[in-house]
């Protein structure tokens, strides 16, 4: 991949090289693998009289995990053959951000109006903002699909998703 954006031929300012996210990734499942081997520990980790104990295959799947992350550490940071590769540019990451972003405001939403309802608005925002749809064909469509999935859901299967703190569609018996 290289530094420069397809579409304005102008170079991108490089926000993260790829040695530097395996580096971050590797020490994170170090961690992870870490905590497991001193859990398996607590458990017990040994061989017992009737076998291996409840933490023994946990604490070897939790040393392969920390040796496995200290190589990718090693050849993230210290190895010459390093991938020094653009991870993401600016333009790249305003893209993901541009998704991300909204996902993380349609989970707090769905703790106060429910899923449907959170969806719905979900759903016509992300075709007006990103697909440039008009605001009623996205209203429309958000509101038919949050309607599909209310009456299979609910009216069908007979299976309550969460509706909100403020439980907004209350008037309907559900």
């Amino acid at each position: 991949m290289s530094d420069a954006s397809p579409e304005s031929g102008a170079p991108q300012p490089v926000l993260a090289r790829n040695c530097s996210v395996d580096a971050v990734v590797a020490a994170v499942l170090f961690a992870v693998g870490a905590v497991v081997v001193v859990q398996a520990r607590a458990l017990g980790a040994g061989w017992t009289s009737d076998g291996p104990g409840s933490g023994y295959f946990p604490f070897y799947i939790g040393l392969i995990l920390c040796i496995a992350s200290a190589g990718i550490l090693y050849q993230a940071v210290a190895s010459k053959k390093r991938d020094t590769g653009a991870f993401v540019d600016r333009e790249q990451f305003v893209r993901v951000l541009s998704v991300f972003v909204p996902a993380i405001f349609f989970v707090v939403a769905i703790t106060f109006v429910g899923i449907y309802i959170a969806s719905a608005v979900y759903i016509a925002v992300f075709m007006v903002v990103l697909g440039k749809y008009p605001a009623w064909k996205a209203a429309l469509i958000g509101v038919l699909v949050s309607a599909a999935f209310f009456a299979m859901f609910e009216v069908w299967f007979r299976v309550p998703l969460y509706k909100g703190t403020l439980d907004p569609l209350a008037f309907l018996g559900y």
